[in-house]
């Protein structure tokens, strides 16, 4: 029975191939996400003469590329929540931060739950769609919040009091009377040439 430990990261995975009893018997090395490394993989895996099962943590859609590749070979391949790969980390004996020490620990997870490890089944391919989906608008939102967020200090900075005067009271997110004030007025002259009934016009 071997594990084959996989910490994935953007674009390149680290892998460790290890036996029972914690026997490492490939040391950790770096697989790039392109289709020459991950065909060798499946080649190193079909070539060893026992039971292999891959385990991997779930990682948003990084795994993706490992992960369709080794199941389109047949390969066991168990994507393990990324809360309980944390939470035994916690408890192994190896310490550190580094994607060979995270792809012995993976492996060694493989070890100790070996016979609870469950074959990954590819999702139906429009919800896998719609998930991918949701998980670019969430991002978007978030860059979105922090955008307006840094400009609203950047204005209370140089205008002191304009989030008083021009606060938003809308639940609309295309309708906010700081960045509609920013848009028209994005220049220093053009402030200043501004009469106080526009200011007031913005406010109400």
């Amino acid at each position: 029975m071997v594990r084959v430990g996989v910490d994935v990261s953007k674009g390149k995975s680290t892998v460790c191939f290890m036996c029972p009893y914690g026997e490492v018997l490939i040391s950790p090395y770096n697989v790039q996400h392109c289709e020459k490394d991950l065909l060798q993989l499946v080649e190193q895996i079909h070539r060893l003469d026992d039971e292999v099962r891959v385990v991997m943590e779930s990682t948003g859609a990084y795994h993706y590329p490992m992960l369709t590749s080794l199941k389109q070979y047949g390969i066991f391949v168990s994507v393990v929540n990324a809360y309980l790969m944390k939470k035994y980390s916690m408890i192994v004996i190896r310490k550190g931060k580094t994607d060979p020490l995270d792809s012995i620990k993976i492996a060694s997870y493989g070890i100790d739950y070996w016979y609870r490890l469950v074959d990954f089944e590819p999702i139906e391919e429009t919800y896998q769609e719609l998930r991918n989906l949701n998980r670019q608008y969430l991002n978007y939102l978030s860059m979105r919040v922090r955008a307006k967020q840094t400009m609203t200090n950047l204005m209370d900075q140089t205008i002191s009091g304009i989030k008083t005067v021009l606060w938003n009271c809308s639940d609309a997110p295309d309708k906010d009377k700081l960045c509609d004030f920013v848009r028209e007025y994005w220049h220093y002259h053009l402030l200043i040439q501004m009469s106080s009934f526009a200011i007031l016009s913005f406010s109400s």
